[in-house]
Formats: C-alpha cells, sequence, structure tokens
C-alpha cells in the first residue's frame, strides 16, 4: 500500500517546526481552493493541505466506495496522516464536508487537536423534526438525480450558485472547473455522503474547541444551521462573516484569514470564555 502523503498529495508549507494547521477541502473541491488563504499562514505556521482520495491529485486508485461510503473512512485518513506525518496538536480547518470529517476525527482521536475550524458547516443538509437543514428530502434527492444525470452539466448549473450570487466570474469559474476535475461516478459518490449524511450525534461528543464560521446568503449551509453547530458544540465561537456564499475562503480569503488568525491568537479562547471581535462563546 502506498503512503498515506503519496495517497493524498500532501504537502508541508511554511514554518517546518511551527504549529500544525491542516486545511481539508470540501466536495467538488482539492487542495488548490486554499490558495488564496494560505500565504496569512505560511509566516507562522506549519501548513498541510492535501486532497481527499477520489479529489484532486490523490491517487485514485486507493479510492474504495465501500470505505468512502460514509464520513468514517474520510475520518480514518486523516487520522492516518496526521500519523504518518508525526503532526500533533493539529489546528484542523475544513470546509463544508470535511467541517463534519473533522468532527468525526476529533471525537475519535481529541488528543490529536488543538482545535477545529469549521468553514461553513452543515451536520444535516435534510431538515428533520425540530431541525431547518435548509433542503427537504425531495430537495436532495432531485439535486442528485441531476448529478448521477449530467454531472457537468449540474456542475456548471451548481457552482456558480455555491460559490454565491455576485461572486466574480472567475471565482464561479474556478469551482465549476474544479468540479469538472472529478470523475463523474466518485463526485455522485461523495455528494451521496455530503448531503445525506447526519453527524448532529457527534457534535454532543467534541471536546476540542471549535470556532464556526458562517457567512450569509449560503445557498447549502444557512446561518441557522451555523448557530445550530454553534449550541451543540461545547466550548465553541462563532463568527459571522460580512463574506456572502459557501466559499469565503475563495471569496473574501483576507476576512476568513483574519477571523481564523485572531480566534488562534487568543489564548482565552482555550476554554471558550472570551473571544475577540465579532466571536461569541
Amino acid at each position: 500500500m502506498t503512503s498515506a502523503v503519496s495517497r493524498h498529495f500532501a504537502r508541508t508549507l511554511g514554518v517546518p517546526d511551527g504549529p500544525v494547521v491542516m486545511f481539508a477541502h470540501g466536495f467538488g473541491c482539492d487542495q488548490n481552493m486554499w490558495n488564496r488563504l494560505l500565504p496569512a499562514f505560511t509566516d507562522k505556521f506549519r501548513v498541510v493541505v492535501f486532497d481527499l482520495v477520489g479529489s484532486g491529485r490523490s491517487d485514485l486508485a486507493a479510492y474504495d466506495p465501500g470505505k468512502y461510503a460514509d464520513l468514517d473512512g474520510y475520518a480514518t485518513d486523516i487520522l492516518e496522516l496526521c500519523d504518518e506525518m508525526g503532526l500533533a496538536d493539529v489546528v484542523l480547518v475544513g470546509h463544508s464536508v470535511s467541517s463534519m470529517i473533522g468532527v468525526a476525527a476529533a471525537v475519535r482521536r481529541p488528543d490529536l487537536f488543538r482545535r477545529l475550524v469549521l468553514v461553513s458547516p452543515s451536520p444535516r443538509f435534510i431538515d428533520d423534526d425540530g431541525y431547518a437543514g435548509g433542503f427537504s428530502e425531495a430537495d436532495i434527492e432531485g439535486l442528485l438525480e441531476s448529478l448521477d444525470s449530467n454531472y457537468f452539466g449540474w456542475a456548471a448549473a451548481m457552482a456558480p450558485a455555491v460559490m454565491g450570487a455576485g461572486q466574480p466570474g472567475e471565482l464561479q469559474d474556478e469551482l465549476t472547473t474544479s468540479f469538472c476535475r472529478t470523475r463523474p461516478d466518485i463526485a455522485y459518490n461523495f455528494a451521496r455522503v455530503t448531503f445525506l449524511s447526519d453527524a448532529r450525534r457527534l457534535l454532543d461528543q467534541v471536546s476540542v474547541p471549535s470556532l464556526i464560521l458562517q457567512t450569509s446568503d449560503d445557498i447549502l449551509a444557512p446561518v441557522e444551521v451555523g448557530l445550530y453547530v454553534h449550541r451543540h458544540l461545547r466550548g465553541s465561537a462563532f463568527v459571522q462573516l460580512e463574506a456572502t456564499g459557501h466559499c469565503p475562503h475563495v471569496s473574501a480569503p483576507d476576512e476568513t484569514a483574519r477571523a481564523v488568525l485572531a480566534y488562534l491568537d487568543d489564548d482565552r479562547t482555550h476554554d471558550g470564555a472570551r473571544t475577540p471581535g465579532n466571536v461569541t462563546g
């Protein structure tokens, strides 16, 4: 079996002996989606970026539909990657579905992580009794059927909406191109995991301090969902960004970086007692 570093095309940037910040990308993306954000971190941190198996330049031969039929398979990969690289006290920054993959990893190995940063998280996309995820079951079934029948057409229509109305065309095109680099069968399987998973039960089990970064006008993760995550993650902080859309690390990298760095720089967030700026503990 190939090494975890090779399987995930993992790269280390920044300060070799610095505190570790690991970035995990969302559905239809790869590590390149963090490029606008990374310069704010490489002068102080050991930055680790990687591709989830099935995405980007990962080893597609390692993709196993059985293993990756739920979030836990991806969480296992993160843990294996951290162990192989000898990482400790990791700050894991996860976008979208990778925020919940990070939650799953932190439940299994809380000793490995110093902080979680959850960018546009959603533990469940489908509405349930007493829970507003933003979509009906029929909505998600329709989304998956559309993706399965014409993935590239779905990508061209969906990516601009995910990036957010009013975002520059080049950002919408960048996300569309990223979606279209993913093999359609793998994209469909990962979409099922992303949009059908229910990670709500995991939230109360997390002991690692966490930051939730929330935008407005997010078609996939409404504000109510971010606040739900905040209420159920003890010791968490919540930041409402001025950014819009589902990908603030792409559309508003400076604001996103400032929020993350402020959280990491304030030692008092260790117990969730006091947080900077517009963060609530």
